[in-house]
């Protein structure tokens, strides 16, 4: 077992301070110093059992993906791999203040799928706020089709299990992600720091 991969917590793309006022540095430091830091560390523990040998030398993606991957396995590297792409999908607010629009291909794209933004974020702001308890957001594009789709996720699941689906962008909807900054108010952490935070770069760089 000594060519075990020993996965690590990824540095945020911008320091710790960086989605401030929007996202605070203390919530940051809990959720991705401790709630990230935890499911790497749950990971790095299962996989060097006897049990999970199979799995010990392949990436986050190859263990989501591998369907004799148990939950407990699953859920850690699944975390692990949302949080990644959680935090790429957010970026230093703007000077202004003001909530960032996307551009180049993603606006294209957007309008097309859904008719305007307004209509897009509105409906991604409906699947974020309308998941029931913890779970994910998500803006994929369909390979198959080419279409721009917007999903939403329990728990840890992802689109990496439909081999259909290329994530684009995601919004953490578990309580931990807004908490000590919104409080219980989901809507409000939507509004008020992940409109003004989404990285639409990000998103133009994941289509295809």
């Amino acid at each position: 077992m000594s060519n075990i991969t020993k996965h690590v917590l990824k540095p945020l793309p911008y320091s710790i301070n960086a989605l401030a006022p929007f996202i605070s540095e203390e919530t940051l430091r809990y959720h991705y110093g401790k709630h990230h830091q935890s499911y790497v560390n749950n990971l790095n523990n299962l996989l060097s059992l006897k049990e999970n040998a199979d799995l010990a030398t392949k990436s986050l993606e190859d263990i989501i993906k591998n369907k004799s991957t148990n939950a407990g396995l699953f859920n850690n590297a699944a975390q692990v791999w949302n949080h990644d792409f959680y935090w790429n999908s957010l970026a230093p607010p703007q000077k202004s203040g003001e909530n960032p629009l996307p551009t180049g291909k993603i606006s294209d794209e957007i309008v097309k799928n859904f008719g305007s933004y307004e209509t897009f974020k509105d409906q991604f702001s409906k699947a974020s706020t309308g998941r029931f308890g913890s779970g994910w957001a998500w803006l994929v594009q369909n390979t198959k089709t080419g279409k721009l789709e917007i999903m939403s996720t329990s728990n840890a699941d992802n689109p990496l299990t439909n081999p259909d689906l290329k994530p684009l962008l995601t919004c953490d909807v578990w309580e931990h992600a807004y908490y000590i900054d919104y409080r219980n108010d989901r809507g409000k952490y939507l509004q008020d720091a992940f409109w003004k935070l989404v990285n639409w770069d990000f998103a133009n760089k994941n289509l295809q």
